[in-house]
């Protein structure tokens, strides 16, 4: 009897282990799983910011069974920035029966394809927008090869519908319509895909067939101030953007800033600044704080929430244009931030756009909040993607230009 239990309890504990291996049999799409983890979360937390530890949690299994797949957490960067910007190669590449087709038809089908694989890929697409520079320079020679190849394909397309636009042309309206497609990424609008698509869509053939005012006209303004070598509050906070701006937060020091600053050494920065992550917090929010202080003013002074918004826009161009450093790394640092900072940061920066999108939607009464949201955050990552990709004091991508894209998306091709 014993030995009939023994053998029971045997074959029922092994038909146990039998399937629990089943459960835990190794699913077949496990590297599209460990990309989309992984692509999230460089895009949520930055390149430095997340170890391979970090991706394995998220996926619920060991860092050993993930190695198994990526030697490291560069090949796991790397693979995934590359298979972004291959899509936009792929979205581009035309399909045998569209080949002869005419010119409007053939870039219809393109920014829809664009639209499509960016709305599939929104979660992990801030890894391609703001963390592309850490990778190695032969790799983001090809990164930057493949994005350019999609962008000239849009340029020939147009410049077959609007043959009076010059090179110059082609590429900002280009850009800018790429920049309208890419920006969801940068935010987290909740919004069905049918409409998403379908606002991006009508923005960027806006913004295509927008007439530009002419290139370097009108008032540019004022570059930024000289800081008082004396004032090593300010000196700090300066030059530490400069130097997230071109080395990246993570690869620059507190002896850095200390250096740039004038400062005898670096527990000199101390004495202002608890670390390198509250200078950085402290900038974002004199950055924040000037695009809030600027919302009641303008709605009081203004006719209607038109033009408070146009009002909006330009003073929010001039900031960005006299601190262009500080606009690109808000976006591609603010992981960086102390947690608590970052909370309050958020707020500032979600309240702002809320009060864009609510003057917007008084304005266009027939955009949903959620319309409204998506087109004003759209508007604003202009002014940072124009000035990274054509230049920062590119006459092509001047001021008067910046606003007429950003009026051109928010109000729609006929106002603008």
């Amino acid at each position: 009897m014993d030995a009939h239990k023994r053998r029971t309890s045997g074959g029922t504990a092994s038909r146990g282990q039998a399937a629990e291996r089943v459960v835990r049999k190794r699913p077949r799409d496990r590297r599209a799983q460990i990309a989309a983890a992984s692509a999230e979360a460089f895009g949520l937390l930055g390149y430095h910011g997340v170890s391979m530890e970090d991706i394995a949690s998220r996926l619920d299994i060991s860092s050993t069974a993930l190695y198994r797949h990526y030697p490291s957490k560069y090949a796991l960067f790397r693979e995934e920035a590359l298979r972004l910007s291959a899509l936009c190669e792929e979205a581009v590449t035309l399909p045998a029966r569209l080949r002869d087709a005419p010119a409007r038809e053939r870039l219809e089908h393109v920014v829809d394809a664009l639209i499509d694989r960016a709305i599939a890929n929104r979660r992990g697409a801030a890894l391609l927008r703001w963390q592309s520079r850490y990778l190695e320079p032969e790799d983001y020679r090809v990164l930057m090869s493949q994005l350019a190849d999609g962008q000239e394909v849009l340029c020939r397309l147009l410049a077959q519908i609007r043959p009076e636009l010059g090179d110059d042309d082609l590429l900002v309206l280009s850009a800018s319509a790429l920049s309208v497609i890419g920006s969801i990424s940068d935010h987290q609008v909740s919004i069905p895909a049918r409409a998403l698509t379908k606002l991006l869509r009508a923005s960027a053939h806006a913004v295509l067939g927008s007439e530009l005012p002419p290139a370097g006209g009108g008032r540019e303004p004022a570059g930024p101030v000289e800081v008082p070598l004396t004032f090593k509050h300010e000196l700090l906070l300066k030059n530490s953007v400069e130097l997230f701006h071109k080395h990246g937060y993570p690869n620059v020091s507190v002896e850095d800033i200390a250096n740039a600053a004038g400062l005898p050494a670096s527990s000199a920065v101390y004495r202002f600044y608890r670390s390198k992550g509250d200078i950085l917090a402290a900038a974002f929010r004199r950055a924040a704080d000037r695009v809030s202080a600027a919302i009641g003013p303008a709605i009081a002074s203004s006719a209607g929430p038109g033009e408070a918004l146009t009002k909006l826009v330009e003073l929010y161009v001039d900031g960005s244009f006299a601190e262009r450093e500080l606009t690109f790394v808000y976006y591609a640092e603010i992981s960086n931030v102390p947690r608590e900072d970052r909370t309050v940061l958020r707020n500032i920066q979600r309240l702002n756009v809320e009060e864009w999108a609510k003057l917007l939607g008084q304005a266009r009464p027939e955009l949903s909040p959620a319309e409204a949201r998506v087109l004003v955050h759209a508007a604003l990552a202009q002014v940072v993607d124009l000035g990274q990709w054509l230049g920062p004091d590119n006459p092509i991508c001047a001021r008067t230009r910046v606003i007429h894209l950003m009026h051109t998306i928010l109000f729609g091709p006929a106002a603008a």
